[in-house]
Protein backbone atom coordinates (compact mmCIF):
# COMPACT_ATOMS: atom_id res chain seq x y z
CA UNK A 1 0.00 0.00 0.00
CA UNK A 2 1.37 3.33 -0.79
CA UNK A 3 0.52 7.28 0.01
CA UNK A 4 -0.62 10.41 -2.11
CA UNK A 5 -0.81 13.50 -0.64
CA UNK A 6 -4.49 15.45 -2.34
CA UNK A 7 -3.93 19.01 -2.23
CA UNK A 8 -7.76 19.95 -0.55
CA UNK A 9 -6.73 23.80 -0.16
CA UNK A 10 -4.27 26.52 -0.60
CA UNK A 11 -3.14 25.56 3.14
CA UNK A 12 -3.87 22.27 3.39
CA UNK A 13 -3.64 18.19 2.02
CA UNK A 14 -4.99 15.08 2.82
CA UNK A 15 -3.33 11.97 2.58
CA UNK A 16 -4.46 9.48 0.48
CA UNK A 17 -3.76 5.73 1.11
CA UNK A 18 -3.98 3.57 -1.72
CA UNK A 19 -3.94 -0.43 -2.23
CA UNK A 20 -3.72 -2.40 -5.10
CA UNK A 21 -7.60 -3.62 -6.80
CA UNK A 22 -8.15 -5.94 -9.61
CA UNK A 23 -10.42 -3.85 -11.61
CA UNK A 24 -13.39 -5.08 -13.89
CA UNK A 25 -13.11 -2.85 -16.87
CA UNK A 26 -15.78 -3.75 -19.28
CA UNK A 27 -16.34 -7.09 -21.30
CA UNK A 28 -13.41 -9.01 -21.55
CA UNK A 29 -11.13 -5.76 -19.43
CA UNK A 30 -9.44 -6.08 -16.49
CA UNK A 31 -6.13 -4.92 -14.62
CA UNK A 32 -4.36 -4.42 -11.03
CA UNK A 33 -4.83 -0.99 -10.39
CA UNK A 34 -4.32 1.46 -7.51
CA UNK A 35 -7.16 2.56 -5.48
CA UNK A 36 -8.04 4.69 -2.68
CA UNK A 37 -8.20 2.37 0.47
CA UNK A 38 -11.84 2.39 1.82
CA UNK A 39 -12.99 4.04 4.87
CA UNK A 40 -16.14 3.38 7.03
CA UNK A 41 -18.58 5.56 5.63
CA UNK A 42 -21.57 4.22 7.98
CA UNK A 43 -22.42 2.78 11.40
CA UNK A 44 -22.49 -1.06 10.63
CA UNK A 45 -19.40 -1.27 8.08
CA UNK A 46 -15.81 -2.77 8.82
CA UNK A 47 -13.21 -2.38 6.80
CA UNK A 48 -11.33 -5.80 6.53
CA UNK A 49 -7.72 -5.80 5.70
CA UNK A 50 -7.38 -8.87 3.03
CA UNK A 51 -5.46 -12.37 3.73
CA UNK A 52 -6.64 -14.32 1.23
CA UNK A 53 -8.98 -14.00 -1.40
CA UNK A 54 -10.42 -15.96 -4.52
CA UNK A 55 -12.22 -16.56 -7.74
CA UNK A 56 -15.44 -17.25 -8.19
CA UNK A 57 -17.03 -18.51 -11.86
CA UNK A 58 -19.46 -15.90 -11.46
CA UNK A 59 -16.63 -13.80 -11.39
CA UNK A 60 -15.47 -15.13 -14.92
CA UNK A 61 -19.08 -14.59 -15.76
CA UNK A 62 -18.63 -10.92 -15.60
CA UNK A 63 -16.01 -10.65 -17.41
CA UNK A 64 -18.17 -12.04 -20.61
CA UNK A 65 -20.65 -8.90 -19.75
CA UNK A 66 -23.23 -11.64 -18.24
CA UNK A 67 -24.02 -9.53 -15.04
CA UNK A 68 -25.16 -6.20 -16.23
CA UNK A 69 -25.38 -5.00 -12.41
CA UNK A 70 -21.79 -5.10 -12.27
CA UNK A 71 -20.14 -1.97 -13.78
CA UNK A 72 -16.86 -1.03 -15.39
CA UNK A 73 -14.63 0.37 -12.92
CA UNK A 74 -15.72 -2.29 -9.62
CA UNK A 75 -13.36 -3.90 -7.72
CA UNK A 76 -14.11 -7.90 -8.46
CA UNK A 77 -14.32 -10.93 -5.50
CA UNK A 78 -17.01 -11.68 -2.72
CA UNK A 79 -14.98 -14.41 -1.27
CA UNK A 80 -12.37 -14.52 1.34
CA UNK A 81 -10.83 -14.01 5.19
CA UNK A 82 -8.87 -10.85 6.91
CA UNK A 83 -8.50 -8.91 9.68
CA UNK A 84 -10.32 -6.56 10.57
CA UNK A 85 -9.12 -2.55 10.06
CA UNK A 86 -11.84 -0.28 11.44
CA UNK A 87 -15.32 -0.47 12.52
CA UNK A 88 -17.86 1.98 12.73
CA UNK A 89 -19.43 3.10 16.04
CA UNK A 90 -23.16 0.34 15.63
CA UNK A 91 -20.59 -2.68 15.36
CA UNK A 92 -20.62 -4.24 18.73
CA UNK A 93 -19.61 -8.05 17.27
CA UNK A 94 -16.02 -6.96 16.11
CA UNK A 95 -13.06 -4.83 16.87
CA UNK A 96 -9.67 -4.55 15.08
CA UNK A 97 -7.95 -7.32 15.22
CA UNK A 98 -10.39 -9.91 14.86
CA UNK A 99 -9.61 -12.50 12.09
CA UNK A 100 -12.35 -12.77 10.19
CA UNK A 101 -14.25 -14.59 7.25
CA UNK A 102 -16.28 -12.33 4.85
CA UNK A 103 -19.53 -13.69 3.71
CA UNK A 104 -20.24 -13.13 -0.08
CA UNK A 105 -23.45 -12.02 1.00
CA UNK A 106 -24.46 -9.00 3.27
CA UNK A 107 -27.86 -8.93 5.51
CA UNK A 108 -28.93 -6.41 7.19
CA UNK A 109 -30.91 -9.19 9.50
CA UNK A 110 -33.93 -7.04 9.34
CA UNK A 111 -36.07 -6.34 6.59
CA UNK A 112 -38.44 -8.70 5.13
CA UNK A 113 -36.42 -10.92 3.04
CA UNK A 114 -33.57 -11.15 5.96
CA UNK A 115 -36.46 -12.27 8.44
CA UNK A 116 -37.23 -14.93 6.12
CA UNK A 117 -33.79 -16.24 6.10
CA UNK A 118 -33.45 -15.29 2.39
CA UNK A 119 -30.42 -12.85 3.10
CA UNK A 120 -29.43 -12.79 -0.97
CA UNK A 121 -32.11 -10.37 -1.12
CA UNK A 122 -31.64 -8.01 1.40
CA UNK A 123 -33.03 -4.84 0.73
CA UNK A 124 -29.68 -3.11 1.49
CA UNK A 125 -27.25 -6.19 1.08
CA UNK A 126 -27.50 -9.32 -1.02
CA UNK A 127 -25.01 -10.19 -2.98
CA UNK A 128 -23.32 -6.56 -3.63
CA UNK A 129 -19.72 -7.11 -2.84
CA UNK A 130 -17.88 -7.32 -6.11
CA UNK A 131 -21.17 -6.55 -8.08
CA UNK A 132 -22.32 -3.21 -6.76
CA UNK A 133 -20.07 -2.27 -4.18
CA UNK A 134 -16.46 -2.74 -4.41
CA UNK A 135 -15.39 -6.42 -3.47
CA UNK A 136 -12.31 -8.65 -2.07
CA UNK A 137 -9.70 -8.73 -4.65
CA UNK A 138 -8.20 -6.34 -3.60
CA UNK A 139 -6.10 -5.25 -0.42
CA UNK A 140 -8.89 -3.61 1.48
CA UNK A 141 -12.64 -4.10 1.54
CA UNK A 142 -15.30 -2.31 2.98
CA UNK A 143 -17.98 -4.44 4.16
CA UNK A 144 -21.42 -2.81 5.20
CA UNK A 145 -23.35 -4.77 8.21
CA UNK A 146 -20.50 -6.20 9.36
CA UNK A 147 -22.13 -7.35 12.62
CA UNK A 148 -24.71 -9.79 10.34
CA UNK A 149 -22.14 -10.26 7.50
CA UNK A 150 -18.74 -11.74 9.46
CA UNK A 151 -17.87 -14.58 10.79
CA UNK A 152 -15.15 -15.24 13.31
CA UNK A 153 -12.57 -17.76 11.96
CA UNK A 154 -12.12 -20.33 14.61
CA UNK A 155 -9.21 -20.44 16.22
CA UNK A 156 -6.48 -23.00 14.21
CA UNK A 157 -8.47 -22.94 11.69
CA UNK A 158 -7.10 -24.09 7.98
CA UNK A 159 -7.19 -20.55 6.20
CA UNK A 160 -7.28 -21.92 2.74
CA UNK A 161 -10.50 -23.93 3.65
CA UNK A 162 -12.20 -20.98 5.29
CA UNK A 163 -11.79 -19.34 1.89
CA UNK A 164 -13.94 -21.93 0.35
CA UNK A 165 -16.98 -21.35 3.45
CA UNK A 166 -17.20 -17.74 1.96
CA UNK A 167 -19.32 -18.86 -1.31
CA UNK A 168 -18.80 -22.06 -2.81
CA UNK A 169 -19.37 -24.63 -0.13
CA UNK A 170 -23.02 -22.66 1.14
CA UNK A 171 -23.75 -22.57 -2.21
CA UNK A 172 -23.25 -25.59 -3.59
CA UNK A 173 -24.80 -26.87 -0.18
CA UNK A 174 -28.08 -24.54 -0.05
CA UNK A 175 -28.51 -24.02 -3.94
CA UNK A 176 -27.68 -28.02 -4.95
CA UNK A 177 -28.09 -30.13 -1.92
CA UNK A 178 -31.15 -28.64 0.30
CA UNK A 179 -32.77 -26.92 -2.71
CA UNK A 180 -32.84 -30.78 -4.52
CA UNK A 181 -34.08 -32.34 -1.01
CA UNK A 182 -31.02 -34.74 -1.39
CA UNK A 183 -31.95 -37.62 1.36
CA UNK A 184 -30.59 -40.74 2.59
CA UNK A 185 -30.93 -43.56 0.15
CA UNK A 186 -31.42 -41.03 -2.69
CA UNK A 187 -30.33 -40.79 -5.88
CA UNK A 188 -28.10 -37.40 -7.07
CA UNK A 189 -27.07 -36.44 -10.54
CA UNK A 190 -24.84 -33.63 -10.62
CA UNK A 191 -23.99 -32.20 -14.12
CA UNK A 192 -20.62 -30.52 -13.76
CA UNK A 193 -17.97 -30.94 -11.94
CA UNK A 194 -16.66 -28.22 -11.60
CA UNK A 195 -15.81 -26.17 -8.30
CA UNK A 196 -18.94 -25.49 -7.30
CA UNK A 197 -20.31 -28.93 -8.82
CA UNK A 198 -17.91 -30.54 -6.58
CA UNK A 199 -18.90 -28.19 -3.29
CA UNK A 200 -22.24 -30.12 -4.47
CA UNK A 201 -20.69 -33.28 -4.25
CA UNK A 202 -18.45 -32.89 -0.85
CA UNK A 203 -22.31 -31.63 0.81
CA UNK A 204 -24.32 -33.98 -0.08
CA UNK A 205 -22.99 -36.77 1.44
CA UNK A 206 -23.86 -35.59 4.60
CA UNK A 207 -27.07 -36.89 4.02
CA UNK A 208 -25.83 -40.04 2.97
CA UNK A 209 -27.89 -40.55 -0.67
CA UNK A 210 -27.52 -43.84 -2.49
CA UNK A 211 -25.33 -42.80 -5.56
CA UNK A 212 -24.10 -39.45 -6.73
CA UNK A 213 -23.46 -39.68 -10.35
CA UNK A 214 -20.70 -36.68 -11.50
CA UNK A 215 -21.69 -35.78 -15.44
CA UNK A 216 -19.12 -33.65 -17.09
CA UNK A 217 -17.25 -33.08 -20.66
CA UNK A 218 -13.75 -33.10 -18.74
CA UNK A 219 -12.27 -36.37 -18.09
CA UNK A 220 -9.66 -35.01 -15.55
CA UNK A 221 -12.62 -33.61 -13.22
CA UNK A 222 -14.69 -36.96 -13.66
CA UNK A 223 -11.61 -38.35 -12.13
CA UNK A 224 -11.75 -36.03 -9.35
CA UNK A 225 -15.35 -36.42 -8.53
CA UNK A 226 -14.51 -39.77 -8.02
CA UNK A 227 -11.59 -39.28 -5.31
CA UNK A 228 -14.16 -37.13 -3.85
CA UNK A 229 -16.58 -39.71 -3.27
CA UNK A 230 -18.74 -39.92 -6.93
CA UNK A 231 -20.24 -43.42 -7.02
CA UNK A 232 -20.43 -43.01 -10.69
CA UNK A 233 -19.56 -40.61 -14.07
CA UNK A 234 -20.67 -40.23 -17.14
CA UNK A 235 -18.82 -38.10 -20.16
CA UNK A 236 -21.93 -35.36 -20.99
CA UNK A 237 -20.76 -35.54 -24.79
CA UNK A 238 -21.66 -39.08 -24.91
CA UNK A 239 -24.19 -39.41 -27.41
CA UNK A 240 -26.18 -42.09 -25.01
CA UNK A 241 -25.26 -40.05 -21.65
CA UNK A 242 -28.93 -39.83 -20.59
CA UNK A 243 -29.21 -43.69 -21.33
CA UNK A 244 -26.03 -44.60 -19.51
CA UNK A 245 -27.51 -42.15 -16.13
CA UNK A 246 -31.05 -43.80 -16.53
CA UNK A 247 -29.41 -47.30 -16.95
CA UNK A 248 -27.57 -46.87 -13.67
CA UNK A 249 -30.89 -45.79 -11.87
CA UNK A 250 -32.94 -48.90 -13.01
CA UNK A 251 -34.72 -47.10 -16.27
CA UNK A 252 -36.13 -44.74 -13.11
CA UNK A 253 -33.78 -41.38 -13.29
CA UNK A 254 -32.42 -39.22 -10.42
CA UNK A 255 -34.61 -38.02 -7.34
CA UNK A 256 -32.46 -35.19 -7.45
CA UNK A 257 -30.55 -33.50 -10.52
CA UNK A 258 -28.11 -30.52 -9.75
CA UNK A 259 -27.58 -28.07 -12.60
CA UNK A 260 -23.63 -26.47 -11.97
CA UNK A 261 -22.82 -24.92 -14.75
CA UNK A 262 -25.06 -22.39 -16.20
CA UNK A 263 -25.37 -23.13 -20.14
CA UNK A 264 -28.91 -23.99 -21.56
CA UNK A 265 -27.79 -27.38 -22.82
CA UNK A 266 -26.75 -28.97 -19.42
CA UNK A 267 -30.14 -27.10 -17.86
CA UNK A 268 -32.04 -29.19 -20.27
CA UNK A 269 -30.04 -32.63 -19.69
CA UNK A 270 -31.18 -32.47 -15.99
CA UNK A 271 -34.93 -31.89 -17.46
CA UNK A 272 -33.94 -35.75 -19.39
CA UNK A 273 -32.63 -37.65 -16.51
CA UNK A 274 -34.87 -36.49 -13.50
CA UNK A 275 -37.25 -39.01 -12.17
CA UNK A 276 -41.09 -38.61 -11.26
CA UNK A 277 -41.59 -36.77 -8.20
CA UNK A 278 -38.28 -35.26 -8.71
CA UNK A 279 -36.56 -32.43 -8.33
CA UNK A 280 -34.25 -30.31 -10.53
CA UNK A 281 -32.15 -27.40 -8.65
CA UNK A 282 -30.33 -25.23 -10.64
CA UNK A 283 -27.05 -23.87 -9.11
CA UNK A 284 -25.25 -22.58 -12.53
CA UNK A 285 -25.78 -18.62 -13.75
CA UNK A 286 -27.07 -18.65 -17.02
CA UNK A 287 -26.46 -15.84 -18.93
CA UNK A 288 -28.53 -17.03 -21.64
CA UNK A 289 -32.14 -18.42 -21.90
CA UNK A 290 -33.00 -22.27 -21.52
CA UNK A 291 -35.72 -23.81 -22.58
CA UNK A 292 -37.96 -25.39 -20.54
CA UNK A 293 -39.77 -28.91 -22.08
CA UNK A 294 -43.14 -29.01 -20.29
CA UNK A 295 -44.50 -31.20 -22.79
CA UNK A 296 -42.33 -33.98 -21.12
CA UNK A 297 -42.56 -32.30 -17.58
CA UNK A 298 -45.98 -31.72 -17.27
CA UNK A 299 -47.20 -34.65 -15.66
CA UNK A 300 -44.17 -36.00 -13.82
CA UNK A 301 -44.77 -34.27 -10.92
CA UNK A 302 -41.23 -32.39 -10.66
CA UNK A 303 -39.94 -29.28 -8.51
CA UNK A 304 -38.02 -27.03 -10.10
CA UNK A 305 -35.96 -24.38 -7.94
CA UNK A 306 -33.53 -22.02 -8.42
CA UNK A 307 -31.40 -19.66 -5.49
CA UNK A 308 -29.20 -17.35 -4.71
CA UNK A 309 -26.88 -18.31 -1.99
CA UNK A 310 -28.24 -17.14 1.64
CA UNK A 311 -25.05 -18.20 3.55
CA UNK A 312 -27.66 -19.39 6.31
CA UNK A 313 -25.72 -22.64 6.29
CA UNK A 314 -22.45 -20.72 6.94
CA UNK A 315 -22.48 -21.05 10.99
CA UNK A 316 -23.11 -25.03 10.46
CA UNK A 317 -21.00 -25.46 8.18
CA UNK A 318 -18.07 -23.93 9.77
CA UNK A 319 -18.79 -26.22 12.63
CA UNK A 320 -18.67 -29.10 10.09
CA UNK A 321 -15.83 -28.40 8.48
CA UNK A 322 -14.09 -27.67 12.10
CA UNK A 323 -15.07 -31.21 12.97
CA UNK A 324 -13.49 -33.15 10.08
CA UNK A 325 -16.73 -34.38 8.27
CA UNK A 326 -15.75 -31.99 5.28
CA UNK A 327 -12.42 -30.65 3.64
CA UNK A 328 -13.00 -28.06 1.44
CA UNK A 329 -8.84 -27.78 1.30
CA UNK A 330 -9.54 -30.42 -1.05
CA UNK A 331 -11.00 -28.03 -4.01
CA UNK A 332 -7.60 -26.16 -3.99
CA UNK A 333 -5.28 -26.46 -6.75
CA UNK A 334 -3.03 -23.06 -6.87
CA UNK A 335 -2.11 -20.27 -5.21
CA UNK A 336 -1.14 -16.81 -6.27
CA UNK A 337 0.24 -13.64 -5.28
CA UNK A 338 -2.38 -10.56 -5.62
CA UNK A 339 0.32 -9.12 -7.75
CA UNK A 340 -0.37 -11.90 -9.96
CA UNK A 341 -3.98 -12.14 -9.81
CA UNK A 342 -4.28 -11.59 -13.65
CA UNK A 343 -2.16 -14.95 -13.95
CA UNK A 344 -4.50 -16.67 -11.85
CA UNK A 345 -7.35 -15.52 -13.65
CA UNK A 346 -5.64 -16.99 -16.87
CA UNK A 347 -5.70 -19.96 -15.39
CA UNK A 348 -8.67 -20.03 -13.55
CA UNK A 349 -10.44 -19.37 -16.81
CA UNK A 350 -8.51 -22.20 -18.79
CA UNK A 351 -9.33 -24.98 -16.16
CA UNK A 352 -9.62 -27.64 -18.77
CA UNK A 353 -5.70 -27.33 -19.53
CA UNK A 354 -4.29 -26.43 -16.14
CA UNK A 355 -7.09 -28.49 -14.41
CA UNK A 356 -7.82 -25.69 -11.68
CA UNK A 357 -10.31 -25.85 -9.54
CA UNK A 358 -10.31 -23.35 -6.68
CA UNK A 359 -7.25 -20.54 -6.73
CA UNK A 360 -5.86 -18.99 -3.84
CA UNK A 361 -4.88 -15.54 -4.11
CA UNK A 362 -2.68 -14.50 -1.01
CA UNK A 363 -2.54 -10.54 -0.52
CA UNK A 364 0.93 -9.24 -0.53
Amino acid sequence: MSITAVQSSESESIRVWNMKAFVYGGPGKYSLQDRPKPIVQAPGDAVIRMVKTTICGTDLHILKGDVPSCTPGRILGHEGIGIVDSVGTGVSSFVPGDRVLVSCISSCGKCEYCRKGMFSHCTTGGWILGNTIDGTQAEYVLTPHADTSLYHLPTGSDEDAMVMLSDILPTGFECGVLNGKVAPGCTVAIVGSGPIGLAALLTSQLYSPAQVIMIDLNLHRLEVAKRFGATATVVSSDPDATQQVLALTGGKGVDTAIEAVGIPDSFEFCQTIVAPGGTIANIGVHGKKADLHLENLWDRNVSITTRLVDTVSTPTLLNTVQSGKIDPNRLVTHHFKLSNITDAYDTFGKAADTHALKVIIEID
